[in-house]
């Protein structure tokens, strides 16, 4: 069989619940029974690729499909206990499609839907002895059969990626599912994932049955995709060749609807399977670089941009994904799109880069032409570093006097984060060979950045801004107040004091080196 009760997602599955790394996510299959033959049948999982949508669509078919067997398969899952677990096990006749698998040689949309029809009829002959038909309707056809089924849909709209796909074709392609879905008596339910809103395909009307869940608005599935920090916890403590702290940096940062930790399950996975921890973020689709999305709209979003990359959330109501045609005009589009692919985490009206993963592509998105000023800053942060642990004072002060003369409104000095930005643009090469951290508790307070070193040789650094003071001011706070103790497993710590006046419009800079042992 192709679609109709297909033994392949039990297969697939199993293979999931077989490996060494699982994450019993099948409490998805209490919430979805109840919305069997109810006016909530229609479902649709808008998140993005590798957060375990394909591994429960395969759940989801071998748990409700008649055409295997699957008790075995479930024992000691989650849903095992629940009250009513056997009653819809295997009960169900069951439509299984990966929309994202294509026909040898695919170069066109009739090649693409003739597959899909082949396919179905092939399985009605079989089951129903329905004989192949000039009425390429879906609904004709499973009306003929008497039965009622449950559609599981996975990568409905893989195909809107292809080339090949003009608009005349997205067209019929959505004529087709709302021919197959909408308002038909055989439906039980319908569940259907993607990473592109339905509505940013639809005129409104051919698939507006459907309740999608993204990470912009997802109040009930959205423990089901990603690992939770409770399942990661254990995952390390299971498999201890990667830490619980190196995974919350590197892959943790996205959300259930109640705030807590969600970390992207793929790349926890091959960390734990290389014993590393990566960037594992992989491109998927012609739309899927950070860079595509931002260069849109560069004017409006890049100040949001180099916030987010220098650790200031944006605030933001985001209104979603939904525009009717393929291309992102607006800083709010731009902005849930980003959102809805995993490039941002989104949770209480504020948007931030998630993790350390993600935070690499931003960064590497700052150097590009398009980011103009920006990118002038950016390809000289490796003078700044160089400046610094050379102690080249008047270096720095020249570079900081470059970034301020540029007309660039975020990096005006108007406020705290506008300094925070200079600094981290300025100093965005040296995150190559440090860990940066703003504003940490130290000793008696609170210092401005601690550049902790990543690899051996080189100092510990300590920067403190003053504005209309003096750079002794600021080496005089770092020594009385011990912000140098944060480093103490540096041999040799820079301090660095930064001082910018307001009516010399000009800047200063001091260095002094500071040994730990002496500071105590």
């Amino acid at each position: 069989m192709n679609y109709l009760n297909t033994k392949s997602p039990f297969i697939l599955f199993q293979e999931a619940v077989n490996d060494f790394i699982y994450v019993d996510k099948s409490l998805l299959i209490e919430d979805l029974t109840k919305l069997i033959r109810t006016k909530r049948k229609y479902i649709c999982i808008t998140k993005p690729r590798r957060f375990g949508k394909t591994t429960n669509a395969n759940m989801l078919a071998a748990y409700y499909s008649k055409g295997i067997n699957s008790n075995e398969l479930f024992k000691g899952l989650a849903i095992e206990k629940k009250e009513g677990y056997r009653e819809h096990l295997n009960q169900h006749n069951v439509i299984s499609i990966d929309f994202s698998s294509l026909p040898g040689g695919c170069k066109s949309y009739d090649d693409y839907i003739n597959f899909i029809w082949d396919n179905l009829y092939e399985d009605f002959a079989d089951v129903y002895g329905i004989k192949k038909s000039k009425n390429k309707s879906p609904s004709y056809l499973l009306g003929q059969t008497g039965d009622s089924f449950i559609f599981i849909l996975d990568e409905w709209d893989s195909i809107f990626y292809k080339d090949f796909i003009t608009k005349k074709d997205k067209a019929a392609y959505l004529e087709f599912l709302k021919d197959l879905l909408k308002d038909k008596p055989y439906v039980e339910l319908a569940y259907m994932t993607g990473v592109l809103p339905i509505a940013k395909y639809s005129s409104g009307s051919e698939l507006n049955m459907f309740r999608e869940y993204s990470f912009i608005d997802d109040p009930k599935f959205s423990q089901f995709f990603g690992f939770t920090e409770k399942e990661v916890m254990f995952l390390c403590k299971k498999f201890p060749s990667v830490s619980f702290e190196e995974m919350k940096e590197w892959y943790d940062g996205y959300y259930t609807d109640k705030g807590e930790s969600l970390f992207n399950p793929r790349s926890v996975c091959a960390a734990l399977d290389d014993g590393v921890c990566r960037n594992y973020w992989t491109q998927t689709g012609p739309m899927s670089e950070i860079a595509d999305f931002i260069e849109c709209n560069v004017e409006e979003v890049r100040d949001d941009v180099v916030k987010m990359v220098s650790g200031i959330p944006v605030e933001i109501k985001l209104q979603g994904y939904s525009a009717l045609e393929p291309q992102m005009d607006t800083r709010d589009e731009i902005l849930s799109a980003m959102v809805v692919f995993g490039f941002l985490a989104y949770w209480d009206n504020f948007l931030k880069i998630p993790n350390k993963e993600l935070m690499l592509k931003f960064q590497a998105v700052l150097s590009r032409k398009s980011f103009g000023g920006v990118k002038k800053i950016v390809d000289r942060s490796k003078e700044m570093l160089e400046a610094t642990l050379n102690k080249d004072t008047k270096k720095v002060s020249e570079i900081l006097e470059y970034v301020h003369d540029m007309e660039i409104p975020i990096l005006q000095y108007n406020n705290e984060n506008s300094l925070s930005c200079v600094v981290t643009l300025c100093y965005l090469y040296a995150r190559n060979y440090y860990k940066i951290e703003r504003e940490m508790k130290t000793g008696k307070g609170f210092c401005d950045f601690i550049f902790y070193p990543l690899k051996r040789g080189y100092p510990g650094i300590i920067l403190e801004l003053k504005s209309n003071s003096s750079c002794s001011q600021a080496l005089k706070q770092m020594k009385e107040r011990n912000y140098v103790q944060k480093l103490k497993e540096c041999g040799e710590v820079l301090l660095v004091g930064i001082n910018y006046s307001g009516k010399k419009k000009c800047h200063q800079c001091k260095i002094e080196v500071a040994h730990h042992k002496q500071l105590i």
